[in-house]
């Protein structure tokens, strides 16, 4: 059975949208990214427009939606998180979310690390075999990731954040659409809700309330 997807992912500076044709294999019919830490929500609509437009799909075929669950920083992982369940809801269609950083080490091979950018002189990381987490998301210290095992062929992710570390470089730099698409477990499956991947509480706190 072949779908049409809108994949979405703002987990990361770059903000992503775009249109997948699944089936038999996974085909990327149009892509729109826009790397601003600072503007998810005023450049993801005009992606997500740009993108369909740009894929000759209509919005009422979409037969469902991926995004990017994180880890990501609470403000700008929200905005791809609400778009997708606005799709979801007002199309009736499944709304599937996903790692954002599982999305990355889509298609890599070997043990992998996967590291973004969590501020406060941190990072967001997982570690792959093939593709398949076998440790995090977790958020660290680059110092304290555990990077220094054998085997591991590459780091992945924020190339700013890559760096910190003594390996090789790799490709992938953020979720792709097609990595967002290949990394749902189940597409026969009732969806679970949208569930963000925070890792730690937002920065902002309500203040206390006067007696």
């Amino acid at each position: 059975m072949s779908r049409l997807v809108l994949a979405l992912d703002t987990a990361t500076p770059a903000v992503t949208a775009g249109v997948v044709r699944f089936g038999s294999g996974i085909e990327m019919l149009a892509e729109r990214v826009t790397v601003d830490p600072r503007a998810h929500a005023e450049t993801l609509t005009p992606n997500i427009v740009g993108a369909l437009a740009d894929a000759g799909v209509d919005v009422g075929e979409l037969d469902a939606v991926v995004v990017g669950c994180g880890p990501g920083p609470f403000t700008g992982l929200r905005v791809g998180m609400a778009s997708a369940a606005a799709f979801g809801h007002a199309l009736g269609i499944p709304a599937y979310g996903v790692c954002s950083l599982d999305a990355i080490a889509a298609g890599t091979t070997g043990e992998v690390l996967v590291v973004t950018d969590a501020r406060r002189r941190e990072v967001y990381w997982a570690r792959y075999r093939d593709g398949v987490r076998v440790d995090g998301p977790a958020v660290n210290a680059a110092t304290d990731v555990p990077s220094g095992a054998a085997g591991l062929v590459g780091v992945a992710g924020s190339p700013e954040h890559a760096a910190l570390f003594d390996l090789p470089r790799l490709a992938p730099v953020s979720p792709s659409a097609t990595g967002l698409v290949a990394v749902v477990a189940d597409w026969d499956a009732e969806p679970e809700p949208l569930v963000p991947l925070y890792l730690r509480r937002p920065d902002a706190k309500p203040s206390a309330v006067k007696r």
